[in-house]
This record gives C-alpha cells, structure tokens and sequence, in this order.
C-alpha cells in the first residue's frame, strides 16, 4: 500500500474543467535547462562545451619550473635629467610671449629656442632709485666729456696721461650709464634646455611671475626612467632584470637597471631604471607603476599568465582548473610576481593541471 501511495502523490495532479483555482490558463510551467552552466554544490562549475566556446575558454598544462625570486615595488615615472629639464626665470616680471607664441602642451621644441620673455618689473621706489642714479651717472657723463674736450684743446701742453685718464672716464661712465638704464627696461629671453615636448605649462600672456618660478617643463617621451622604492636595502643587490606595468599586469614593458641609491629616503632606499625605446607604452611623468625585479636567486614554481588569478568569496586567490570535460574546479593557491604579466604559482596546483589562463574571470562569475 505505501509504494503505491508514493507514486500516487509523485504523480502530477490534474484539475477537472472548472477547477482549475483561478490560474491563468496560458501560464506554462517553468523548465530548467539541465544544460545551462550553474555552480554545483562543491563549489566546482559545470560549463558546456558551446558556453565554453562562448566564453573563449583557454587552458594550458601546468609545468613546474627553475624560475627567479621577485620583488615587487611601487614605482613611478621621472624626467630624465639628461633629456628633459625645467624653464625658470632668474627674474621678477611680466610674462610676454616668444616668436612662435607661448608654447603649448605637447608641442615639440628645439634646444636653445625662446620660448617666452620676462620683463623685469620693479615697485615704484626701486624704479625712483634706479632713475635718480641714472640721472647722477648722466650728470657725471657730461662732467667728464667737458673735462675731455678741455684736455684735448690743450693737447701738447698737457700730459698725454691726463687725456687718456679722461677718456677712460668718459668710457666708464658711458657704460655706467648703459646698464642702470638698461635695467630699467629689461627682458630676460626663456630657451628650451633641450629638445623634446612641453610637458607642462604654467603660464598665460600677461601674467606676472617670481623669480625661479617653474613656468615650462620639457621632456623626451622616448628618454623617460622610472623610480621605485625598496623598502629593504638588500632587495636593491643582485637585480637580474625589472619590468613594469601600468594596467594591473595585463601590458607589462622592460625596464633596465640604472642603480640604486646609498641614502635612505623615509626608512626606504631610491632605485632607478630606465625605459627601453620602442618597448614602452606611453607614459606622463608622475604615473604611478607596479615594477618586478627579478634576481639571480631561483625557486621552483609554475608560471601562470596574471590574468588567471582570481577571487573567491572569501578574498582568496584561486585559479581554475578544467578537471574534467565540461566541469572546472577552484584551487586556492600562493603566488609571487614573475613579471609585469605572469605570476609563479608556489603553492595549491600540480604538474599536469590544466588552469585556465584566459575566462577566469566569467568561470568564476557563473552561480
């Protein structure tokens, strides 16, 4: 009796006409797609060949390695000193505009081409002294010219000694002259150090600036270096090689190893690198960098692209592992940086393990 109880209640149960409770008649039972990709309850995934296509799912087998021990530094970019430098004028004044106006951003200029003028300005008492002086020196110019020519019509009874005296002070005073009024009327004339682009600009026609005031900054874009900070003084000894990465790892660049500092900078050391032309993405001074230094020290580990790891819930780093045809396991793992795009897996997979190394990312979303 009980058996057939149990198929009497696992039957579906039909209702008679003019019974059916007040559903609506074109309402269609929901189906589940046994197909779909879903999350099973040992937190494995189950994906279908076509999703995986759809998802462009790449794996690759994992193969322990002899690979070099990292450090990972925070770093940012700097001006070269030998191919970048900064306009500054040694004067007080107004800003007034060069041959081919004020430079912008990221125009392109020569060394030794003017980029703007100063004129000197001065308050009005310094101007009153510097008029008064002048009109002395004026004063003493015609002094001696008169002197001078005295001197000149007495020629041969008066020392030749006494007429060179003279004319020495008339010179003097001529160029005294020349410069105090000179001073009150000058321009001092900005030059590009070098060649390269205007990096920055912090000037408008008109505008009045201070003396070694930064006004321009030029820079090569192809001649940058970048400057981390270690935050152990023996992390700087035995630098094999560096690189870089702007994007969290997914376009890393080279860097090479210029040296590193002997004085300690807020309890960290200086270290530079500089830039390879051809194989850098664009950079702006300033930006900050991920920089991984590779040493001549070897640990074994897997190689894994970065943009295999991802996170689980509990903010572990995991990987995934296509363990089987169309299901794909998580694997918590331990990792050091390799490169600015590939990371040693230490700890958590084994030789053989095919990880996914392209989709992690949506595997990881499917619930």
């Amino acid at each position: 009796m009980l058996p057939f109880l149990a198929v009497a209640l696992a039957a579906p149960a039909f209702a008679g006409p003019g019974h059916d409770g007040g559903h609506d008649h074109d309402e269609m039972p929901v189906v589940t797609n046994p197909d779909a990709p879903k999350r099973l309850p040992d937190g494995s995934v189950f994906l279908p060949k076509l999703s995986q296509r759809q998802l462009d799912v790449r794996t690759v087998v994992a193969e322990p390695q002899s690979l070099p021990r990292t450090w990972q530094w925070v770093g940012k970019v700097v001006m070269d000193p030998n191919a970048g430098g900064k306009v500054q004028p040694t004067i007080e004044g107004r800003v007034e505009a060069g041959p081919r106006g004020l430079p912008v951003l990221g125009q392109a200029v020569r060394k030794g081409e003017v980029l703007a003028h100063v004129r000197a300005s001065a308050n009005p008492i310094e101007r009153a002294a510097q008029q008064a002086q002048a009109a002395e020196l004026r004063a003493s110019l015609d002094t001696a010219k008169k002197q001078l020519a005295r001197l000149q019509e007495l020629e041969g009874s008066v020392p030749r000694k006494e007429i060179e005296a003279a004319q020495t002070e008339v010179r003097s005073q001529g160029e005294r002259l020349a410069a105090v009024a000179g001073s009150l009327n000058t321009a001092e004339a900005l030059v590009a150090p070098v060649s390269g682009v205007i990096a920055a600009s912090n000037v408008v026609a008109g505008q009045v600036v201070d003396a070694r005031e930064v006004l321009f900054e030029i820079i090569d874009p192809a001649r940058l270096q970048v400057e981390a900070i270690a935050h152990d003084a023996t992390q700087a000894d035995g630098v094999a090689q560096a690189s870089a990465s702007v994007d969290g790892g997914r376009t890393a660049f080279p860097l090479t190893w210029v040296g590193a500092g002997r004085a300690l900078r807020e309890q960290s050391l200086p270290v530079l690198f500089r830039t390879v032309a051809g194989k850098t993405p664009p950079l702006a001074v300033g930006q900050p960098l991920q920089v991984i230094v590779q040493t001549h020290e070897q640990i074994t580990g897997i190689p894994v692209p970065a943009a295999a790891l991802v996170k689980n819930p509990a903010n572990q780093e995991i990987v995934w592992v296509h363990r089987s045809a169309e299901r794909f396991v998580p694997r918590t793992v331990r990792q050091h940086p390799l490169d600015g795009a590939t990371v040693t897996i230490t700890d958590g997979l084994a030789a053989g393990d095919r990880v996914v190394v392209q989709g992690a990312a949506l595997v990881n979303q499917v619930r």
